[in-house]
């Protein structure tokens, strides 16, 4: 999976979802993503596959936010993807902050 493909899962459910920022930083609610590493598989040939390890972070104020289930479904609904989820609260800035800890092959 290349950085494109994975840009492309990500903004077809956040149209305004920032590579590494976000220009929404500091509103009620944005997405932010980045490849974290390049992980490192081989085909059975020896021919190298693209696959990276890649986060997409949801910060929101709105316990209903409607962005955070939606990417979880399309992460699941996309068979070269494997993620775990986690919710965190942060306290001092009020956002729930949903993780999604992927590799994608």
């Amino acid at each position: 999976m290349t950085v494109e493909e994975i840009r492309a899962i990500v903004v077809a459910v956040d149209e305004n979802a920032g590579h590494y920022e976000s220009a929404y930083q500091g509103t009620d609610a944005y997405t932010v993503w980045q490849e974290l590493r390049p992980l490192p598989i081989e085909g059975d040939d020896g021919h190298k596959v693209e696959a990276w390890a890649f986060q997409v972070d949801r910060f929101t104020k709105d316990e209903a936010d409607a962005i955070a289930p939606a990417m979880r479904a399309a992460l699941e609904a996309e068979p070269r993807v494997a993620f775990a989820y986690e919710v965190d609260y942060e306290r001092d800035t009020g956002y729930i902050h949903h993780i999604f800890d992927c590799e994608g092959i």
